[in-house]
């Protein structure tokens, strides 16, 4: 980790203005901020790893413990909320074993809920990594997250 962490935070330097880049680069190669990461960032952006954190710790988009191979995201907005996307979330954490902003100790999945997707006439609406799931019921999601075992 530690060369591939270096070669991208190397790309930015000198850079203004560049963080939110290096930290999305970083977490898009490893799947999370670790505290290697977020201290060899400082390092290099001349910033306190406490500034660091600060920024990165704002923005929902990043995370701080390792995550699945694959994100499953259960809508839970109203429209998805009408048409059952409680009992999808339900048969989902039953299925993998895991509560929802968890991810399994096989490091396979990370399960989280969502406020919506913006996608309100495929309702109920599963998402997995970035490939939409519309129409959803229990079944078809127990099948769909069993397609990326």
């Amino acid at each position: 980790m530690p060369d591939e962490l270096a070669k991208i935070v190397a790309e930015y330097k000198g850079e203004k203005g560049a963080l939110i880049p290096i930290l999305q680069k970083v977490q898009e190669k490893f799947g999370y901020l670790s505290e290697e990461a977020i201290s060899e960032i400082a390092k290099s952006s001349r910033m306190s790893e406490s500034e660091v954190f600060g920024v990165a710790s704002f923005y929902a988009q990043f995370y701080f413990t390792r995550r699945g191979q694959h994100t499953v995201k259960v809508c839970l907005g109203t429209a998805c909320h009408v048409r059952g996307g409680e009992k999808i979330l339900d048969e989902i954490k039953r299925e993998l074993g895991v509560e929802s902003g968890g991810t399994t100790e096989d490091y396979k999945f990370s399960l989280e809920r969502v406020a919506c997707f913006g996608s309100c006439a495929l309702a109920p609406v599963l998402v997995i990594n970035k490939d939409v799931y519309g129409r959803m019921t229990v079944a078809k999601s127990k099948e769909t997250v069993n397609k990326y075992r």
